[in-house]
């Protein structure tokens, strides 16, 4: 059988799933909503904007659309499955309800609190606590995590020194700097070791794993500076054994499954679960009720077979795992193009130069692009995705670092250094 696929997303992410989904054999038509340049390659673009959920419906209708994948964190929370799924659409992403692992730091932390996940101790302070919480900061010592209850496009989270530096994140965070995500915050003891990510595809139930990655959030090289959507990554995360996955899969994801469905939320769709890894102990970090980003341009090219499939059979509750393989035996890395200036301002609309050739081995996976007159122009902080999958790590990030300079734009921005840890 043949699947009309819809995806709905617009960034690198969604160019990754979109490229993979396409090589499936059991993908019949795809269509994107609202795409991007890059994904125009695989899919049918709709400029439809992804919040409108009345269009979305017709749309499926229309066109036969036997699965809907959902890329970002908004639709997620806005209950865009609830809604597909109410009309009878089948729908690779969870619930509303199950998306709150991502949406609400507080319901997450709380789960894991009552199941006996391993997590940071935390507290949660509204912004009519303020007082209390500025007497909690005092109480605790330093370093500190402050984090938005919200969805803040990953920017949420403010790590702090000292206590002047708590004292006045907390009261930015109060007063408006993530927006409501912010008004209420969680502030969590500080965890030491190296972090890594793991993906589990789920159908409620069962669950299979994809390869490990690690991500860079820091803007600077060495991860300084301020927290990004993310400025490169790798997989698989060397960090991550045989022993370390067992724990996960044990102390983590069965527990997290179980809670969700004895709660009738059921969770469906890819569980991003953030780890911090110390003396080979993990603990969660966040949960994110979708692919990362950019973790998956560097993941997806790890995993082949009919990844349409797996996705079909997570939705509708039967999850197929004999349908695709894990290359085991390659490394792959992204390294993001950004607009120089981000996260914070940055201007934008220079046309990009690419390479007229590019390897078997290399791809560009466009984020913050648009087409203008004929030219692909830069549209947002992360622009492009740049990744090479090799033997080993250190040939991946040579060739990616070499495609990268082979890319011209103005205010063009990167880290170099992606991958140090795996080296």
């Amino acid at each position: 059988m043949k699947f009309n696929i819809l995806l709905i997303g617009s960034g690198g992410r969604e160019h990754a799933l979109a490229r993979s989904l396409a090589q499936s054999e059991s993908c019949g038509n795809l269509y994107a909503m609202p795409g991007n340049p890059g994904i125009e390659e695989f899919a049918k673009i709709s400029e439809t904007d992804f919040n409108d959920f009345i269009k979305i419906i017709d749309f499926c209708k229309q066109f036969r659309i036997d699965l809907v994948v959902i890329g970002p964190e908004q639709p997620l929370a806005a209950g865009l499955s609830d809604v597909l799924n109410s009309h009878g659409i089948t729908v690779f992403g969870p619930t509303m309800q199950a998306a709150r692992l991502e949406s609400s730091k507080d319901f997450s932390k709380m789960l894991m609190a009552e199941n006996n996940i391993p997590t940071a101790s935390f507290s949660t302070f509204s912004s009519s606590e303020r007082e209390a919480a500025h007497k909690h900061i005092d109480n605790m010592l330093m370093p500190i995590v402050l984090k938005a209850d919200g969805l803040a496009a990953g920017k949420g989270v403010v790590i702090c020194d000292n206590y002047d530096s708590a004292h006045n994140s907390l009261d930015d965070m109060f007063e408006g700097e993530f927006g409501s995500a912010g008004l209420t915050v969680l502030i969590e003891e500080f965890m030491y070791g190296q972090e890594a990510s793991v993906f589990a595809i789920c159908d409620g139930k069962d669950y299979l794993l994809l390869p490990s990655a690690q991500d860079h959030k820091k803007i600077g090289v060495g991860d300084k500076g301020k927290n990004t959507g993310g400025m490169g990554a790798y997989a698989p995360a060397p960090i991550v054994d045989d022993e370390l996955k067992n724990k996960v899969e044990h102390l983590i994801i069965k527990p997290v499954l179980k809670a969700m469905s004895d709660s009738g939320n059921p969770y469906k769709g890819c569980l991003y679960v953030g780890l911090m890894i110390d003396k080979g102990n993990p603990k969660v970090v966040e949960f994110n009720a979708r692919f990362g980003d950019p973790e998956t341009q560097a993941v997806m090219q790890l995993v082949k077979g009919d990844v349409a499939k797996l996705f079909y059979s997570a939705a509708i509750g039967k999850l197929d795992k004999s349908c695709i393989e894990i290359d085991d035996k390659s490394s792959c890395v992204c390294i993001v193009l950004a607009s120089n200036g981000y996260p914070d301002k940055f201007d934008k609309g220079f046309v990009i130069d690419f390479p007229k050739e590019v390897k078997d081995n290399q791809y560009i996976y466009h984020a913050g692009t648009k087409k203008l007159n004929g030219d692909i122009i830069t549209n947002g902080g992360r622009v492009l995705g740049v990744t090479a999958i090799a033997d080993t790590m250190h040939e991946a990030v040579k060739s990616a670092y070499e495609l990268v300079d082979d890319i011209k734009y103005e205010n063009k921005y990167f880290r170099n250094d992606i991958a140090h840890k795996a080296l």
